[in-house]
């Protein structure tokens, strides 16, 4: 049996796009031995050996979804209930599942219901094929674990070409001091950079109070 597994980086970030990304492989192949674990357990460094490792595993299938910042401003501004990111996201996931083989697929469910999220997915779907929405399944899964580096190690490159133009910005996420202070310095013309989420409700807070 082929299994895809299907997950996401950047969806907390203030600066930067949301990187869906899947992956499809046979079950047989012993993930674990590589090392895959959530993405979020293992240093930068681990994370590029790893994904390096998948990209030359017989017949793996890896695919990369970007929502820009704009098309998350889009939705989460406008769209209606249920039909914000939660939905963004489920469609973009159901686009990944129709472009990969496989007869099981299992996604990290972005939506407190797992349910929801299931059929919203579903929704989407080109074909009839077993799937598993589930919470924290980047950390029970080991398919969606490979998935969860491969978004994240994607994520991480285009956060360093977003640097490379305007600067450090940080990871992107309002945790990060660098991020806060870039937000800090840049209060006057954050608005206008292509980067940066501006329906986030963090950066709402900041620029109404202009400070941190």
């Amino acid at each position: 049996m082929r299994i895809i597994g299907v997950d996401e980086a950047g969806r907390g970030s203030v600066f930067g796009p949301l990187i869906i990304a899947g992956v499809s492989i046979d079950n047989s192949i012993d993930l674990k031995a590589l090392g895959v674990k959530d993405s979020k357990k293992l240093t930068p460094k681990k994370r590029e050996s790893i994904f390096a490792q998948l990209r030359e595993i017989n017949g793996i299938e890896l695919i990369v979804k970007e929502l820009k910042p704009s098309l998350i401003d889009k939705y989460v501004f406008n769209g209606q209930k249920h039909m914000k990111l939660n939905y963004l996201e489920a469609k973009f996931m159901s686009l990944i599942i129709n472009s990969l083989h496989g007869e099981l697929a299992v996604v990290d469910a972005a939506d407190t219901s797992e349910r929801l999220f299931a059929s919203q997915i579903h929704s989407f779907l080109k074909r009839d094929i077993m799937l598993i929405s589930s919470h924290h399944a980047d950390d029970i899964y080991p398919v969606v674990s490979a998935a969860s580096i491969v978004a994240k190690v994607n994520r991480d490159k285009m956060i360093r070409s977003i640097q490379a133009v305007y600067g450090k910005i940080g990871s992107g996420y309002p945790s990060d001091p660098l991020t806060r202070k870039y937000l800090q310095e840049n209060m006057d013309s954050i608005a206008k950079m292509p980067f940066v989420r501006m329906s986030w409700k963090t950066l709402k807070r900041v620029l109404e109070q202009n400070q941190l």
